[in-house]
């Protein structure tokens, strides 16, 4: 890794933490709701992204600083287990395992599976 990507990395992670907390203000400021739906578009909107750029990298039409600065600055930035995991805990000690369940396993399943989808579309261009 060159001095260029590396600083180029270090910024694309600032920027996607700024747009992280950009996006989850403004999905707060419009759904109102117990469950953590700013970090849940967030994650999946993150893996969408994340396998997509990973996928036209496989095949050869990014480069792979490109994946670097983006998907490991960038949607590393912008992409948050730690917070899900927190507001996991949170549903969890306000006793609404329903969205507790829904939040831990299965915003897990749809990141993955649209990682995998869009890994696909990525690689198949």
């Amino acid at each position: 890794m060159t001095p260029a990507v590396f600083a180029a990395l270090c910024v694309a992670g600032g920027v996607g933490a700024a747009l992280r907390f950009v996006v989850d203000g403004l999905v707060r400021s419009r759904v109102r709701s117990v469950f953590p739906w700013g970090t849940a578009i967030i994650n999946v909107s993150g893996s969408l992204l994340l396998g997509f750029l990973t996928g036209l990298t496989l095949h050869a039409l990014l480069p792979p600083p490109w994946v670097l600065v983006l998907g490991t600055g960038m949607m590393g930035g912008y992409t948050t287990f730690s917070t899900a995991s927190i507001e996991t805990m949170r549903l969890v000690q306000e006793r609404e395992y329903v969205m507790a369940a829904t939040n831990g396993f299965a915003v897990l399943i749809v990141t993955v599976a649209v990682g995998f989808g869009s890994l696909w579309v990525g690689s198949s261009l």
